[in-house]
């Protein structure tokens, strides 16, 4: 229930919510004798922050110290053994990939690709694939069984591959994924993720008994030059917008119900 909730309250105030709200608010009382002022100044207020946010740079403000919270490893295999390769769903389009018999990513799609590559260099480590279908709004399909179908055919033994699809949230990624793999104190896992979503994957796994080593994917920006840099179009900005204030929405909500380690998770 506080999935289902939770999910459809973001959809509203999320900053493209929240705007659409207040600009049809705004309208709506522009029309009216008693608040027509009041109204007209909520609309064109509303108006100017739908050209900051989806043309201006918000939403790279926004997601920048996300994505150089954890840099990225460039390659760089960690020195210490790894137990195995915890690899985040989101990337992948499950019902899509299972309508079309292939393999179909979203724009996360480099969480999937690091994790092969990660494969490939540690042979010998089991692949935990966690995640199920996050959307309440629309149909959808896990899309673990693309995934794994996907990674047998690049060359990973299939009894390598695991898979988690009954998580929806970060949490419920931390938690399923520790019942299946059941963490001993000492061994190091890997943990791939988009770079935005780090932080608050890190923080979640490590309180529930993971000793985790960043491994970011999926980087929206290049690094301080993207702060100030602007959108071409007013949907691209938006969501770029709408993904960073999920974080960090997501980052403090998580901290006050004690379901991450630190406000803000550093290396």
């Amino acid at each position: 229930m506080f999935y289902v909730v939770s999910k459809t309250v973001w959809f509203f105030i999320q900053p493209s919510g929240l705007i659409a709200l207040l600009m049809i608010a705004g309208l709506a009382l522009a029309g009216t004798i008693r608040f027509r002022r009041a109204g007209l100044r909520l609309a064109w207020s509303s108006l100017a922050l739908l050209l900051a946010c989806g043309l201006g740079p918000v939403g790279n403000i926004l997601i920048l110290p996300l994505e150089e919270r954890f840099p990225p490893r460039h390659g760089r295999l960690p020195e210490e053994p790894v137990a195995g390769i915890i690899v985040l769903g989101g990337y992948e389009e499950g019902g899509i990939s299972e309508a079309r018999g292939a393999m179909t990513f979203n724009e996360a799609g480099e969480r999937l690709t690091e994790a092969a590559w990660l494969a490939h260099k540690l042979p010998a480590v089991p692949v935990i694939i966690t995640g199920g279908v996050g959307p309440i709004l629309l149909e959808g399909a896990p899309g673990g069984g693309p995934v794994r179908a996907y990674l047998a055919a690049i060359g990973v033994a299939r009894e390598r591959i695991l898979l988690e699809e009954e998580s929806r949230t970060t949490l419920e990624n931390a938690i399923l994924t520790r019942d299946l793999v059941r963490p001993r104190p000492g061994q190091r896992w890997l943990l791939v993720t988009s770079a935005g979503h780090m932080p608050r994957a890190m923080g979640t796994f490590r309180r529930q008994g993971f000793e985790v080593i960043a491994w970011p994917a999926d980087f929206r920006t290049r690094d301080g030059r993207d702060r100030w840099r602007t959108f071409p179009s007013i949907p691209r900005g938006l969501r770029r917008t709408d993904d960073a204030a999920t974080e960090w929405v997501g980052l403090l909500a998580y901290w006050l119900l004690g379901r991450t380690d630190a406000l803000f998770p550093a290396p």
